[in-house]
């Protein structure tokens, strides 16, 4: 990728310099070359001026002393014909050359010569300027010079050095300024390579039956981003397998170490008979703390499978499975599966809302797992006389259910904790393991929701359950 991108800018700043250089040099070729020609043709104006005096005064004397000082002041032939032809004054112009016999005739028959073109440093030594000699229409002569070009190309070499020096001068530059921004702009994917192969060679290698398409192989692309891609590749698959490692080792630790606990709580119980009084106390404490490490274990693994992200789940989830429900008879359901315990607690539950349906793009499993936190709590923790209230509010792409209750509450400084792992408020007498609203949390998290727990004024709890609305 650094040499395409190399050669890119390179050949971007090539166009930039000699889409200046070559206009530039062009035009200080053609500003040297109009100057020679104007200088040159006024010399040939006034030759043909002190021509047309001469055939007035019949005496060329004068205009030969002109020419001869002329051509060894300048080292350039000049040549002065008269009407008929006939040389009148020849300082170094050959008269037999075929182009200077056209040049002559062509000036006599009062034609302009075209114009010169433009000079380059390897072009002819000498350049001809005719003029006819008389005004109008009346011609009485010819003025020819054969002016030197040597010094107009030495300046026109001269410049055009000075310009592909320049030139190559600002190609250097440029290409130092590519080279350094392309290391630059490729210098972070090259640390995102290592840092992602560092990653993956610390993470365990993947299984060849579980790879999928590999983003190199499909998309191709330069050898940095190729490495990176591939890099990515096996960082993903070992995330996988790692994932995968991690549900099954929730699986066996639940299985290995529920049969333990299942059967202590057996003996413990076939101990009852034989327990004499003194320790009868000390005997259901012991069966008590069996027990809730039964539910912390239940806790932990549910707390394990709400944390796993719902793609990986998704991948290992029957596709018949339908991951979008209506909140509105879950609820109901959830308030009906409730009722007794509440009114056992001596609170109110009911439910308020004046919507019909409400989609949310999670299962009616989940929703009700998370749903059945909230209200365990508040049926625990809320205090006799208390009511509870479950309702529905839907906005643009979200549905939050709200439970909500006026009971004893928690204190503003606990609100923040309660969705820490094992946090317990101070008023949650009543037992508990503080991995409910965590594992609710995680739930919904885990599908782009969020539960967010606050105080009511003046007493009572609020949990706000808000998950991603399904699009229509």
């Amino acid at each position: 990728m650094r040499r395409r991108l190399l050669i890119a800018l390179t050949v971007f700043a090539a166009i930039a310099v000699f889409a200046f250089a070559g206009p530039l040099a062009l035009t200080f070729a053609t500003s040297r070359t109009q100057e020679l020609m104007i200088g040159r043709s006024g010399d040939a104006d006034r030759f043909a001026a002190l021509a047309d005096a001469a055939v007035a005064d019949a005496d060329s004397r004068a205009l030969a002393d002109e020419v001869e000082r002329y051509h060894d002041l300048y080292a350039e032939n000049v040549m002065i014909v008269d009407a008929r032809g006939a040389t009148t004054v020849n300082a170094g112009v050959d008269t037999i050359d075929p182009t200077i016999v056209a040049t002559v005739a062509a000036a006599r028959r009062n034609q302009r010569p075209h114009p010169a073109d433009r000079l380059t440093p390897w072009s002819a030594p000498t350049v001809l300027v005719a003029r006819p000699v008389g005004t109008g229409v009346q011609v009485n002569g010819a003025v020819v010079i054969e002016a030197s070009t040597a010094r107009a190309r030495t300046d026109i070499a001269r410049a055009w050095a000075v310009i592909v020096a320049g030139a190559v001068g600002a190609m250097v530059v440029f290409t130092l300024l590519a080279l350094t921004l392309s290391r630059w702009v490729l210098r972070p994917l090259a640390a995102l390579s290592n840092a992602v192969a560092d990653v993956t060679a610390t993470l365990p290698k993947p299984r060849a039956a579980a790879t999928p398409a590999s983003i190199a192989r499909h998309h191709g692309g330069p050898p940095e981003m190729r490495a990176v891609a591939e890099s990515f590749d096996a960082m993903a698959l070992a995330v996988v397998d790692s994932a995968d490692a991690q549900r099954q080792l929730v699986a066996d630790t639940a299985h290995a170490m529920r049969n333990p606990l299942a059967a202590l709580m057996i003996r413990i119980d076939s101990l009852e008979p034989a327990i004499p009084e003194s320790a009868a106390v000390i005997f259901r404490r012991a069966g008590a703390e069996v027990e809730r490490l039964t539910a912390l274990l239940d806790g932990l693994l549910s707390l394990a499978v709400a944390e796993t992200p719902v793609a990986f789940e998704a991948a290992h989830t029957p596709a018949e499975t339908e991951n979008h429900c209506d909140a509105v008879p879950v609820i109901a359901d959830r308030i009906d599966a409730w009722h007794s315990a509440f009114d056992d607690a001596g609170v109110e539950l009911s439910a308020t809302s004046g919507i019909a349906h409400a989609d949310t793009a999670v299962s009616a499993d989940v929703l009700a797992q998370i749903l059945d936190v909230p209200l365990s709590n508040s049926c625990r923790y809320a205090g006799r006389g208390a009511r509870t209230g479950v309702t529905v509010a839907i906005e643009p792409g979200w549905v939050t259910v709200t439970v909500r209750d006026n009971g004893v509450g928690v204190g503003s400084e606990e609100v923040g904790k309660l969705t820490t792992r094992f946090y317990r408020g101070a008023a949650a007498r009543a037992g508990g393991s503080g991995l409910g609203l965590p594992i609710a949390a995680a739930l919904a998290q885990a599908r782009g929701g969020t539960l967010i727990v606050e105080s009511v004024a003046p007493t009572g709890l609020a949990i706000h359950i808000r998950l991603p609305a399904v699009r229509r």
